[in-house]
């Protein structure tokens, strides 16, 4: 009997131990779970009040003729931003087909022949310093090669600068997508005597293409409201214009021209283009998120 007792007392220590440390974690647990809480609440706060004022705001100055005219000179007393919005429309798409055939390219190489070689390696390095530079500094170096040396701005220089905007995007969700086929479809393939190049078009970007697609339209959401690049590189103007060798006029550069005046007319139309990038972003982002998800 005397043998037992001591061996019922550590029991009785070790579960008291063990009972102590569980009701810290639980402790523990509701304090972190509660701080994410507050900070996620803290967080769509500011979101759903910045959206409640951009709708609030945006759709008073929407209108017809924001669509069909060209933006006003100041306390006019019609106007609109058919020049911007074809001019935004005009150098994101472009922007968009100019960089997403190199990104494409580049995620293959990345992921399919130079996952070791330095090359790859290199190339990985430099495409994540472009990934996550400020688009400000992207726009001071096409207004350096570009603009300087043309002495103009041009819808050229803009294309140039979201293209490079949109490259690292597209070549980072390239090669992540292509990095998730498995390598047993490849060696299916190549078991029955495929050359790489026709595994790589005909059945591992087959298989990756809702991913890379996916890649790409977040890429246009993101170019959709730049303003630092296009500041330096198209600039803007207040006409309609097609010519891509002059100046353009864009939503991003019109909406902070427009909302730092004085002048009232300005301002809801600063609010209305606001509300259409906005709606446009969100879009783009919906289709990419639910119309590929059930794909990948």
């Amino acid at each position: 009997m005397s043998s037992i007792a001591p061996a019922g007392a550590v029991s009785s220590r070790l579960s008291s131990a063990s009972l102590a440390k569980h009701h810290a974690r639980k402790r523990i647990n509701v304090i972190a779970l509660t701080l994410s809480l507050l900070a996620m609440g803290f967080g769509l706060f500011w979101l759903a009040w910045i959206l409640f004022e951009t709708v609030r705001l945006g759709l008073g100055g929407l209108a017809l003729s924001v669509f069909t005219e060209m933006t006003p000179p100041p306390m006019a007393a019609t106007g609109g931003l058919a020049n911007a919005i074809f001019g935004s429309l005009s150098m994101v798409l472009l922007a968009t087909l100019l960089g997403t055939p190199i990104g494409v390219l580049a995620g293959v190489y990345l992921a399919e022949y130079g996952q070791r070689s330095w090359l790859g390696h290199t190339v990985r390095f430099i495409n994540d310093i472009l990934l996550s530079a400020p688009s400000i500094v992207i726009g001071l170096f096409i207004y350096a090669v570009v603009v300087a040396p043309m002495r103009g701005f041009s819808g050229i220089a803009g294309i140039l600068a979201l293209a490079l905007i949109v490259i690292p995007v597209v070549i980072r969700t390239t090669e992540n997508m292509l990095s998730l086929i498995p390598n047993a479809l490849r060696e299916a393939a190549y078991a029955l005597g495929t050359p790489k190049w026709k595994v790589i078009s005909s059945v591992t970007l087959k298989a990756a293409r809702a991913g890379v697609i996916t890649g790409i339209l977040l890429a246009l959401a993101r170019i959709a409201g730049e303003t630092a690049p296009l500041l330096f590189t198209a600039l803007s103007n207040q006409f309609w214009t097609s010519d891509l060798r002059e100046p353009m006029a864009s939503l991003p550069v019109t909406i902070f021209k427009f909302a730092m005046s004085p002048y009232e007319n300005w301002q809801k139309l600063a609010w209305a283009g606001v509300f259409l990038i906005t709606l446009g972003v969100l879009l783009l982002n919906i289709l990419a998120r639910v119309l590929f998800k059930n794909k990948h």
